[in-house]
């Protein structure tokens, strides 16, 4: 345990609490977190799916279909990948259906809400591809925004720490004086220095967020490929990342965290798909709006297709044989 006077002249605080009490009333910052993380997603997805040529209303459909369905999913990879949480020796089952404590595993979130969204698509008839290429960043700051709720619950950090961002862990008590690191209120002693892991991934994610942009407009996208971009620049940071936590988790062959082989192997996957798919274009904004012929994969009909139904190629803006009347990130989506 730390004292003032051992403290390392720099370091980041944790937060005091992360719950407050409001009467019969619980505000959870993790809570927050997520749910203000997920109102960006859709607010910037209506943007960039709309430039695309499709409608917010679709968004909006997919939203409220993915939400609940991402929550539950992500649960049940957590559950399943951290299952001695709950299932061993001492530990109560019933904590797996208590998801304000934390725990979500962002594979199962994609899974599950990608069944989702695809279900709804597939129902309006709309292809998949072009909202996955507009979601994709969306999804990624949404993440990173959720990384703060693991601040807020003194969770997800690295081994003991030095460095000039080392993050203080306090020691937090509840209401009867009883160590209640997750709920209690911090005593303002610091516990221990470690590595802040989930501020690793935050910033890593902001800086993906960052290229997927910059990729999605330099070279104009489509067909998934910033999907395929997003999942291939996510995992490898986190493959990464995740060697350098110490929190409690499944391992595999040996003491291989089972989130470092899931990451390895979602990359590859990623970067495979990345380039075996190099030659697809974006999608016309007819297309994405499914006023127009597209092929199973949601790419475009050749030419003689398009010029059939009253539409030369030719005759877009830029020339390439793609309509694309303004960036996918709506007006000088800046700053993000």
């Amino acid at each position: 345990m730390l004292t003032g006077s051992s403290m390392v002249l720099a370091s980041i605080p944790s937060p005091p609490r992360g719950v407050w009490h409001l009467g019969p009333l619980t505000l959870r910052a993790y809570a927050l977190c997520i749910l203000t993380g997920i109102v960006i997603a859709v607010w910037w997805t209506v943007r960039r799916y709309t430039a695309r040529g499709g409608s917010g209303d679709t968004v909006i459909d997919c939203a409220i279909a993915a939400v609940p369905a991402g929550i539950v999913g992500g649960r049940v990879y957590h559950v399943i990948t951290d299952h001695d949480r709950y299932f061993g020796e001492g530990r109560q089952w019933t904590d797996a259906l208590n998801i304000t404590n934390g725990g979500l595993g962002i594979w199962g979130a994609v899974l599950f809400g990608g069944l989702a969204v695809w279900a709804v698509l597939r129902y309006k008839k709309l292809p998949l591809a072009p909202f996955a290429d507009a979601v994709a960043p969306p999804i990624l700051l949404a993440q990173a925004v959720g990384r703060l709720g693991n601040w807020f619950n003194q969770e997800l950090y690295g081994g003991p720490s030095d460095a000039p961002w080392a993050l203080e862990i306090y020691r937090r008590v509840n209401s009867s004086g009883q160590t209640d690191n997750m709920d209690g209120i911090s005593t303002g002693v610091v516990e221990k220095l470690v590595q802040p892991t989930f501020l690793y991934e935050l910033l890593w994610n902001l800086l993906v967020v960052v290229l997927l942009v910059w990729a999605d407009r330099r070279f104009r996208l489509g067909g998934g490929r910033v999907f395929m971009l997003y999942v291939a620049g996510y995992t490898f940071g986190r493959f990464f990342i995740e060697l350098l936590r110490t929190d409690e988790a499944t391992t595999v062959f040996g003491d291989v965290r089972i989130n470092s082989v899931t990451s390895a192997v979602v990359f590859v996957c990623a970067a495979v798909l990345f380039v075996a798919t190099r030659h697809r274009t974006r999608e016309t904004p007819e297309q994405v709006a499914g006023t127009s012929g597209t092929s199973g994969d949601g790419q475009p009909v050749d030419a003689e297709e398009t010029a059939g139904e009253g539409r030369d190629p030719a005759e877009d803006s830029d020339g390439s044989g793609v309509a694309g009347p303004q960036s996918p990130d709506g007006p000088r989506a800046a700053g993000r």
